[in-house]
């Protein structure tokens, strides 16, 4: 790994993190004074907590759970163990160079602070408008997408235990939505510490922490559901060639392999949000080593799991079309009722709400960092009010309820049937647009202008720039279509409405005005603080 001598000062006490001693804090808040601002957070997430926290957003047995209908109906078996592996390769080479940037400038602007200083200076404002717009898009109705799924499994469950009598409307649906978000609005503005000490409740439900910075996925909800299936399945286990190589296109496409290619649906939505480890960064302790392993810890932790559970959902899934037909919202819920039966169903599926829920809630303290960085550098209309930190709480409380507002917006579209793929195609595609564009001017204008961090991909740095930046190319193009042929207006995929209506607003407003007085992110310390004010990266 590359570490320049500045860097490698920063970094001497990164090794002793428990306690958060003083030296530690000091490194990290002079870093930040290099960057250009001034520390306002508290840094209280530990090594341990900051990978809990991206673990946390990614929260893989409740987005398997939420996104199990994508490879069931795109693929069948095929779907669910190839539609989830083969994606993941790719993900990786994104999650590495995030990493690698998120190391050399660890702050909570992350990606839009990222294209700034790596772009030509020319369009360096422009690059940063881009990805901060496209982020926060991202941020909003990944928020949305996770606490309407978590609404889906609470209908789900009262459908069960009511045998059928009680069916959620779509309304009721949305009222159950608007309840998490707002129970998340008072989650999320709690201070840090509440925050982190969360986030290890998160890990003792979906998984196990041992010491030093492995993570082994052991006892947890996630290995408590892949035992249940295969175990509780019994006889009723498809074959394994069934399970690995059987087929079914029930998409509506008449082309089989595009018809798979919907399926990467599910992966993708469910490795997002791992850039939370940057926005998080000014509350960590040694956040250039801590962060890019926060990063890369959860999502291939992540990836193993999320394989493990789809190859279990595949050979306990006797019928993909039965699954397919149920009346609950959510085609695990059924899978789990026809394995576990009606008491075994809800026991695991109170675990999986409350991962779903702590999903939701990681995934708010993400967004909210992201709308008081942008608001930081005036970027947002009313940045005044985004930007403010709490006296009491030290955190960005208007930041926090702006973000629930946004996403109880974007809730309105689970009165379509295509809510979900709307909500899903529209973070994933905000998201890995935020992600490749630094990506993107890393391996171009910026090959010369990063400062290695203490973690960083040296000579690799270009091919796995070009393949994570070609993937994001081609996946945001898939999300665009809808999961049918022949589209109407209730199951159309409106992501691209909702991506198309950022984008022509952001458009507009940098036309207008933007260009004029956006110049990237703006220093917000004093000269006399930081020597290296005003210095390139």
């Amino acid at each position: 790994m590359l570490i320049s001598e500045k860097q490698a000062e920063v970094s001497v006490h990164t090794t002793s993190i428990e306690g958060y001693p003083t030296p530690q804090r000091n490194a990290d808040d002079t870093l930040l004074a290099e960057l250009g601002y001034k520390a306002e957070f508290k840094r209280e997430f530990s090594m341990i907590e900051t990978i809990a926290f991206a673990f946390s957003i990614m929260g893989v047995v409740a987005s398997v759970t939420s996104t199990f209908s994508f490879p069931l109906v795109s693929g069948g078996h095929v779907g669910m163990v190839w539609g989830w592996l083969i994606p993941c390769f790719f993900v990786m080479t994104v999650a590495s160079s995030m990493a690698e940037l998120v190391s050399s400038m660890p702050t909570s602007a992350g990606l839009y602070y990222f294209s700034a200083k790596l772009a030509p200076p020319k369009y360096s404002a422009l690059a940063s408008w881009i990805t901060g717009w496209a982020n926060i898009t991202g941020q909003v109705t990944l928020v949305c997408s996770i606490d309407f799924t978590c609404a889906q499994m609470i209908a789900t469950a009262i459908a069960v235990s009511s045998d059928g009598a009680t069916i959620v409307s779509s309304g009721a649906t949305y009222g159950i939505l608007l309840t998490i978000l707002f129970t998340h609005g008072l989650v999320c503005s709690a201070a840090t510490n509440v925050l982190a000490r969360l986030n290890l409740f998160y890990v003792i439900v979906n998984g196990k922490w041992t010491s030093g910075s492995q993570f082994l996925p052991t006892v947890g909800t996630t290995i408590a559901a892949i035992v249940a299936l295969l175990v509780c399945s019994g006889d009723n286990k498809v074959s394994t060639k069934d399970a690995f190589t059987m087929f079914e296109n029930n998409t509506g496409w008449s082309n089989n392999g595009w018809a798979f290619l919907l399926a990467f649906t599910s992966p993708m939505w469910t490795l997002t949000g791992y850039d939370s480890a940057a926005h998080i960064s000014e509350e960590v302790a040694g956040a250039q080593r801590t962060a890019p392993i926060a990063i890369l810890v959860g999502v291939f932790g992540t990836q193993v799991l999320g394989w493990l559970l789809f190859i279990a959902c595949s050979f306990a899934t006797a019928s993909v079309t039965d699954l397919l037909t149920s009346a609950l919202p959510l085609p695990m819920g059924q899978l789990f009722l026809d394995v576990l039966g009606k008491r075994g169903m809800l026991a695991i599926w109170s675990f999986i709400i409350v991962v779903q829920f702590v999903t939701g809630a990681a995934q708010g303290v993400d967004a909210s960092r992201v709308i008081f960085a942008f608001a930081r550098d005036n970027a947002l209309p009313g940045s005044r009010w985004w930007k403010r930190i709490n006296r009491h709480t030290q955190t960005p409380v208007n930041a926090v309820w702006l973000v629930m507002a946004g996403a109880a917006v974007c809730g309105l579209l689970g009165f379509s049937a295509a809510a979900l793929s709307s909500l899903a195609g529209a973070s994933v595609i905000g998201l890995y647009v935020s992600y490749a564009t630094p990506i993107f001017l890393r391996i171009t204008s910026g090959r010369d202008k990063l400062v290695p961090g203490t973690f960083s991909l040296g000579r690799w740095y270009m091919p796995i720039g070009i393949i994570a930046v070609a993937w994001v190319s081609f996946i945001v193009v898939l999300l665009f279509f809808p999961s049918t042929q022949t589209a109407t207006p209730v199951g159309m995929n409106y992501a691209v409405v909702i991506i198309m209506g950022v984008f022509v607003f952001a458009s507009i407003s940098w036309v207008v005005s933007a260009h004029k007085w956006f110049h990237g992110p703006i220093k917000n310390i004093d000269d006399s603080t930081s020597s290296l004010e005003g210095k390139e990266l």
